[in-house]
């Protein structure tokens, strides 16, 4: 009988409340191979016990040239890492990372930050038609865009 392949799981989220909603969805990857991308050292330690863990840093749309910085760290570590799947909750780097995974051919989740009451972020905007699971946390959301769903909130 073949051996059974693990998945490699990419948990990717920018550090604080993204990364709060993130990690509270901890038990669905348990016993699956993990590595982290988040943006700031401060939460390095805290993210330890999901394996790896990588700083890629901030950027936004208003910078557009640490967007770029950003984005080849993302390719760094998706060469290196390899990921099957990667589950983000944004923001930025969030997308970046899921844009780069995309190329190497992992499948995407990404979950919309809860404070995104009436419509679904920039980044979540972007990625929905890469991903093969959208989610949002408000249902009145999820009825306004194709290919994103509501199954409840993480908070």
């Amino acid at each position: 009988m073949p051996e059974r392949k693990i998945l490699r799981i990419c948990l990717v989220a920018s550090a604080g409340g993204h990364l709060s909603q993130l990690l509270k969805l901890a038990e669905c990857w348990n016993g699956y191979d993990t590595f982290c991308v988040t943006t700031k050292q401060i939460v390095k330690e805290q993210l330890q016990k999901y394996g790896n863990v990588y700083i890629v840093g901030e950027c936004n749309r208003q910078n557009p040239f640490m967007a770029v910085r950003v984005f080849f760290r993302c390719f760094n570590v998706v060469r290196q890492e390899r990921p099957d799947v990667v589950i983000s909750t944004g923001a930025a780097p969030g997308l970046l990372m899921c844009l780069v995974a995309k190329l190497f051919g992992a499948k995407i989740v990404w979950i919309d930050s809860i404070a995104n009451v009436e419509k679904l972020s920039l980044s979540g905007r972007l990625v929905r038609p890469l991903a093969e699971l959208c989610l949002t946390q408000w249902e009145d959301v999820a009825t306004r865009y194709a290919k994103v769903e509501y199954v409840g909130a993480i908070i």
